[in-house]
């Protein structure tokens, strides 16, 4: 596995629309945090672009990254927010560049299209918050985004859920977004699981869709010879009026009964005000203990 190279003062920052529209204006906080960590910062032509949800055509949203991946003096391209849309632009990018100049792919939700895809092509990425979710989130999840990029270790430990499943287990981290998942199944960009560690979360789902989600990832192998399970926010989740009779970290107990990978519930990432930095494609130890989870970077 590819890892850029990280970030130091004075490097550039691309900031780009994927997927839904981003204004300038919603920009500027994204920009006065990256200035203070003395980073320059270049938006690039889509933000501020408007088709309808999107941050402009397919083409655009290719074109503006492609740029991005292009341009030598980009360090790190950072997704200004996910929504929908970067699964419609993915196809039309040409990756070539990334494995002979890697930078850093930043972003979360709708990203998870991004993550998936350059992970399989063998270079790492950054599941962390986005220019959208700067004056949204937590000041410890900005520190370890900081901590992140510019290549400080990192490491975790965080109080157990009842939920969680006990055990040790080492792989590389891979996953994200749970809805993106299920809909990169059998395609080119479908995430591969053997001997990892997977990563999943999700928002404003029915619980009966988190059950047909993960019986489907289920039937495709994922859970098969995986070595851990991270559950990060299950967030704003949803019941019918005959209730479904499980919540959601009840319906991903009772999928992987069989399997015996520890699993850690509530992880501080995803779609929550603490949704602190994982990096994808680089091996981690995670421990889970009956009062206590720790993880952190090989």
């Amino acid at each position: 596995m590819i890892i850029p190279p990280f970030l130091k003062q004075g490097d550039t920052v691309g900031i780009v629309c994927t997927a839904r529209k981003f204004s300038a204006e919603e920009a500027q906080p994204a920009i006065t945090l990256l200035e203070s960590w003395g980073l320059q910062v270049k938006l690039g032509f889509t933000i501020g672009l408007d088709n309808h949800q999107l941050g402009g055509s397919d083409q655009q949203r290719a074109d503006d990254f492609q740029d991005m991946l292009n341009d030598a003096t980009i360090k790190m391209i950072w997704c200004a927010r996910g929504g929908y849309g970067t699964v419609r632009m993915i196809d039309l990018v040409d990756f070539a560049v990334l494995l002979n100049h890697p930078k850093w792919i930043v972003g979360f939700s709708d990203v998870t299209v991004l993550h998936a895809h350059i992970n399989r092509l063998g270079v790492a990425t950054m599941h962390a918050i986005m220019p959208f979710s700067v004056p949204r989130t937590e000041a410890i999840s900005i520190e370890y985004l900081k901590n992140a990029i510019f290549g400080k270790p990192l490491s975790y430990s965080v109080p157990s859920s009842s939920y969680n499943k006990c055990g040790i287990a080492e792989g590389e981290l891979v996953g994200g977004n749970l809805s993106i998942i299920y809909a990169l199944l059998g395609s080119s960009s479908s995430i591969q699981t053997k001997g990892k560690i997977l990563f999943i979360e999700d928002l404003d789902e029915y619980l009966y869709h988190i059950d047909r989600m993960l019986m489907n990832v289920k039937r495709n192998g994922l859970f098969k010879d995986l070595s851990g399970l991270i559950v990060g926010g299950m967030t704003d989740m949803h019941d019918n009026e005959i209730p479904f009779g499980m919540n959601a970290q009840q319906i991903i107990l009772d999928l992987t009964d069989e399997y015996d990978f520890p699993i850690i519930f509530d992880f501080p990432a995803g779609h929550v005000p603490d949704n602190r930095a994982l990096i994808f494609g680089k091996s981690i130890s995670m421990n889970v203990q009956q009062n206590q989870i720790e993880i952190f970077y090989k």
